[in-house]
């Protein structure tokens, strides 16, 4: 019986990362021997136990075999014979099926260390074909490790495997799962690039990809390009640290004008509550949380209000407030305007423009929230409380912004 740390935790103490958690492997035991010692079986689809102390995963060696379609069709099989090479043959890149003994020592039977030199994505077998979610995965690796590149043949591989509609067997869950991990990366927009290059976008994501090669006015977007926009934008998100649900919100904020129609280019009138619906149809079929989901519908149908803040009416002004929902969240408020922020800032030229929209809202919601909605209420008639207190809030902003002017 041999234990083995093995996948992750060896690739980033190579690249000089910090270690988030371990993995191990142990070669030449029976579940029963794991049980004998103190390991508590946790594993559903093939034997994992916990250390009866760390509390870290201890996984038997195994190999697995494709049994049907999809990323569940496997049989796997985990006995004493089944060797440490075996188990990391398996694996889906080289610089992941490394491994290190009691003593330090290396096992690198793919060449992971001199991929991870080179910082190549590389798949070690055909076996990699047999599970459509290590495409998902080089995506998300993409998106962390920035200055990596997938080798050509994996990704001639990956696209195969697109043709062959293995991508299709993806269950939404899984999906949403590590898109939202690579959306949480360095740099998102790699993610979509590597999925674009094989394919995977289109099948997967068609409302991003159709974004590629549509025209905007380049007097406001100097890129040009929506899909290029878009991901400057989730880019700029990333670098700010912003929040999962702004990340999303980012990517999907102008999926509208993917469905303009060509004659119209590179205009894309109406193209807010397009996006706000195709929101929608995305987040339900791949089962997004409905705060990412929420958030990003107000995104797509919000910002370009947002952009002419300043020149609104105070009622259009406290109207936006409150199909926002500002007045009742406000933390969510400022994440739409981190998201609206992002949105400005991914054209060239935009990254350190002054943008006073945001900080005209938050001050104009400031001046909204100075109303007493209950005593308003308590003073109007029964049926005209809600124009009531629309009418005060938007004298309480008329009001503010004649105070900011004299200013």
């Amino acid at each position: 019986m041999k234990t083995y740390i093995v996948g992750g935790a060896v690739r980033d103490r190579l690249l000089g990362l910090p270690l988030a958690d371990r993995d191990y492997v142990v070669v030449g035991a029976t579940p029963d021997d794991m049980i004998a010692l103190g390991y508590q079986p946790v594993g559903k689809d093939f034997p994992v136990f916990l250390h009866p102390q760390t509390h870290e995963e201890y996984a038997l060696a195994r190999t697995e075999r494709k049994s049907g379609h999809g990323y569940k069709g496997f049989k796997v099989y985990a006995a004493p014979d089944v060797t440490l090479e075996e188990d990391l043959r398996r694996r889906d890149l080289t610089i992941n099926a490394m491994a290190e003994d009691e003593t330090g020592t290396l096992v690198d039977p793919h060449g992971g260390q001199d991929d991870l030199a080179a910082r190549v994505f590389r798949h070690v077998s055909e076996a990699f074909a047999e599970d459509p979610v290590r495409i998902l995965r080089v995506a998300r690796f993409a998106a962390r490790f920035t200055g990596f590149v997938v080798a050509p043949e994996t990704n001639a591989l990956m696209r195969r495997m697109v043709d062959n509609g293995e991508v299709d067997a993806l269950v939404p869950e899984r999906v949403w799962q590590e898109v939202a991990r690579g959306l949480l990366e360095a740099q998102p927009s790699r993610m979509f690039q590597v999925l674009r290059d094989c394919g995977a976008l289109a099948r997967l994501f068609p409302e991003i990809d159709r974004l590629f090669g549509v025209p905007q006015p380049p007097e406001h977007h100097p890129e040009v390009d929506t899909g290029v926009h878009v991901m400057r934008v989730v880019d700029w998100a990333a670098r700010r640290g912003f929040s999962l649900a702004v990340r999303f919100a980012a990517l999907t904020h102008d999926l509208g004008k993917g469905t303009t129609p060509p004659e119209c280019w590179p205009k894309h009138h109406g193209h807010e509550a397009r996006s706000a619906d195709l929101v929608r149809a995305l987040s339900e079929r791949i089962r997004v949380p409905v705060d990412c989901r929420d958030l990003a519908v107000a995104v797509a149908r919000e910002h370009g209000n947002v952009h002419r803040a300043l020149e609104l009416r105070p009622g259009t002004v406290v109207e936006l407030l409150e199909r926002v929902d500002a007045f009742r969240r406000p933390e969510r408020f400022e994440a739409f305007l981190q998201a609206c922020e992002c949105d400005f800032r991914g054209r060239p030229g935009y990254e350190d423009k002054a943008f006073p929209a945001p900080e005209h809202l938050r001050q104009a919601l400031q001046a909204a929230q100075t109303i007493d909605a209950a005593e308003v209420a308590r003073n109007a008639d029964p049926a005209q409380i809600r124009d009531a207190i629309f009418q005060a809030r938007t004298r309480a902003v008329a009001a503010w912004r004649a105070r900011a002017a004299e200013r």
